[in-house]
C-alpha cells in the first residue's frame, strides 16, 4: 500500500524568528480506476482503503448497484505503484455510459468540478428514506464531531484530512475513514458498507468534517441514509436534493448548536 504521510523539513516563522523542523504531510496521490483493462476515472486520493473507495464510487455512479457484481478487483501488476485499480465486473453487468460530455475525472477538492449538467450527475433514490422513522436526540448529535475528531489518528498528525463518519441513532461510531477529499472519504464508507451487505443503512447518520454538497447528499442518498450532518454549511443544491429525498440536513453542528435545513421532524423535541 502507498504512504499515508510523509516527513518534509520546513522553515516554522513566528515572534521567536525561522527556526528548521520536521513537519508531518498526508500524502495525495492520483488513482486511475481501469474496467477490464480500460480507463474509467482518476481521482486524487490518501492511500488506503483504495478497494473501499473505488466499490462505493462504483456503486455512486450507477456502475455497480450490489457487492457482487464486482467479480474481482486488484492492482495492476504493469506499473510500479498501487496507484492502478483494475476492476472486472460480472458478466451480467454492463459497462457504463461513458460520454464526453460527463467526465469522470475527478479532484481531491471537489468530485463533480467540471462535469456539464446536474440533471446528468442526478442519480435515482434507491430507498425510501421518507419511510425511515429514525428519531435523532440532539444531544447526541452534538456528540458526534468530538467523537468523529477523536477517531481521526491521521489528522492529528497531519491537519490535512476530511473525514466521513458512520454513526448509529445512539451516537456510536460504526465506520471512519479519512482523505484529502470529502467525496472519496464518504466513498470509502459507502464502500465498505457495500461489501459487507450492509446497503440500505437504515437508522444511520452520516457526519462530514468539513460542508454538505450536492454530492456528498447524493452519495448519502444512495446509501439510504436518512441523515447527514456537517460541521460547515451545505449548499443550495445539496439542500434540495434533500428535501426531495427525504433526508435530514444538518449544517453548523458544533458544540449544542445545529441548523436543521430539511427533514426536521427527525429531531427530538
Amino acid at each position: 500500500m502507498g504512504r499515508v504521510t510523509v516527513r518534509r523539513r520546513i522553515s516554522h516563522i513566528d515572534e521567536r524568528g525561522r527556526r528548521t523542523r520536521p513537519d508531518t504531510l498526508v500524502v495525495e496521490e492520483p488513482l486511475e480506476i481501469r474496467l477490464a483493462g480500460r480507463p474509467l476515472s482518476v481521482t486524487m486520493r490518501t492511500p488506503g482503503n483504495d478497494f473501499d473507495l473505488v466499490t462505493g464510487f462504483l456503486y455512486a455512479e450507477g456502475v455497480i448497484r450490489a457487492p457482487e457484481d464486482v467479480a474481482a478487483m486488484r492492482y495492476c501488476a504493469d506499473t510500479d505503484t498501487f496507484n492502478v485499480v483494475d476492476v472486472a465486473l460480472a458478466a451480467e453487468v454492463g459497462p457504463p455510459e461513458v460520454s464526453v460530455e460527463r467526465s469522470f475525472y475527478t479532484t481531491s477538492a471537489c468530485g463533480v468540478c467540471g462535469k456539464t449538467s446536474i440533471d446528468a450527475l442526478r442519480q435515482r433514490a434507491r430507498y425510501d428514506l421518507r419511510s425511515d422513522t429514525t428519531v435523532l436526540d440532539p444531544e447526541v448529535l452534538a456528540a458526534l464531531p468530538d467523537t468523529l475528531r477523536e477517531a481521526q489518528r491521521v489528522f492529528e498528525r497531519t491537519g490535512g484530512l476530511h473525514a466521513a463518519g458512520l454513526f448509529d441513532a445512539n451516537g456510536t461510531l460504526v465506520a471512519l475513514r479519512e482523505d484529502v477529499g470529502r467525496h472519496n472519504a464518504v466513498d470509502k464508507v459507502v464502500g465498505r458498507a457495500l461489501k459487507d451487505g450492509r446497503l440500505p443503512l437504515t437508522g444511520h447518520v452520516l457526519l462530514v468534517s468539513g460542508r454538505a454538497s450536492f454530492e456528498l447528499t447524493q452519495k448519502a442518498m444512495l446509501a439510504g441514509i436518512p441523515a447527514l450532518a456537517a460541521v460547515s454549511a451545505p449548499s443550495s443544491l445539496a439542500a434540495e436534493l434533500a428535501e426531495e429525498a427525504g433526508m435530514t440536513l444538518i449544517g453548523f453542528l458544533r458544540g449544542s448548536s445545529m441548523n436543521v435545513y430539511t427533514g426536521a421532524e427527525r429531531i427530538k423535541d
